[in-house]
């Protein structure tokens, strides 16, 4: 039996899930994975494949279950995950959601933690009409920064194509369709958790941490991790 922790996080695009799913992946030892970063490096691949999911991608449609849900658990076979992994972007739609509690029952996991980061409409617009990516680490970076290149790597930061006010609103407007559906889904199973993401990283983090610690009914001593940027959002 595999011991560790699966958490899966929810929230709508700019909702910090990528900036929190980087300071728990820090503090637990264990790979954040990013369903939106593995199908833009598709993208970038040149693929049949890859040139399908841009289009998706930059019309602001979601990727149809049956591939995504493919591409998830490959990356959860891998041995870098054996004692658990942070979701990000997977699942959003109830029956990949059924297919995820499927997959981890057969890779002898328990259920997973949900938690489902909110925040309000106009302050996800606002917080991803203004942010910056590196295309060589991938990192994002919120307008507010200053930066005009990647810390790391010297990369001049981009504006990422679905990050245009209106392709955010459609994202916006089919998160809101779908999430009601997988909200339900994981409050029926006991394992759901809402989290107030509106405020710097930091406090959201303590919230996360405060969630984990109670889930985990005393069994791991969750202190605060390394604190990261509060300009730095995914």
């Amino acid at each position: 039996m595999r011991h560790g922790v699966v958490i899966v996080l929810l929230g709508g695009p700019g909702a910090g899930k990528g900036t929190q799913g980087e300071r728990l992946s820090s503090f637990l030892g264990i790979p954040t994975i990013s369903t939106g970063d593995m199908l833009r490096q598709e993208c970038r691949s040149g693929s049949a494949l890859g040139a399908q999911v841009k289009s998706l991608l930059e019309a602001g449609q979601l990727v149809k279950d049956d591939l995504i849900s493919e591409v998830v658990a490959q990356r959860l076979a891998k041995p870098d995950c054996t004692h658990g992994c942070i979701l990000d972007g997977f699942p959003r739609t109830a029956p990949q959601a059924r297919f995820l509690d499927a997959l981890l029952e057969k890779l002898d996991f328990e259920p997973p933690v949900v938690i489902d980061l909110a925040i309000a409409p106009e302050e996800l617009v606002a917080r991803l009409s203004s942010r910056r990516q590196c295309p060589t680490c991938n990192r994002t970076f919120q307008g507010a920064s200053g930066l005009s290149s990647c810390p790391q790597d010297g990369t001049e930061l981009v504006y990422r194509a679905d990050d245009q006010p209106a392709t955010i609103r459609r994202r916006l407007q089919i998160y809101t369709s779908n999430a009601s559906e997988i909200v339900r889904y994981y409050q029926d199973s006991g394992s759901y958790n809402r989290v107030n993401a509106s405020g710097l990283v930091e406090e959201v983090g303590q919230k996360v941490l405060a969630v984990l610690s109670t889930v985990s009914n005393g069994t791991q001593d969750f202190k605060p991790p390394v604190l990261v940027s509060q300009h730095l959002y995914a």
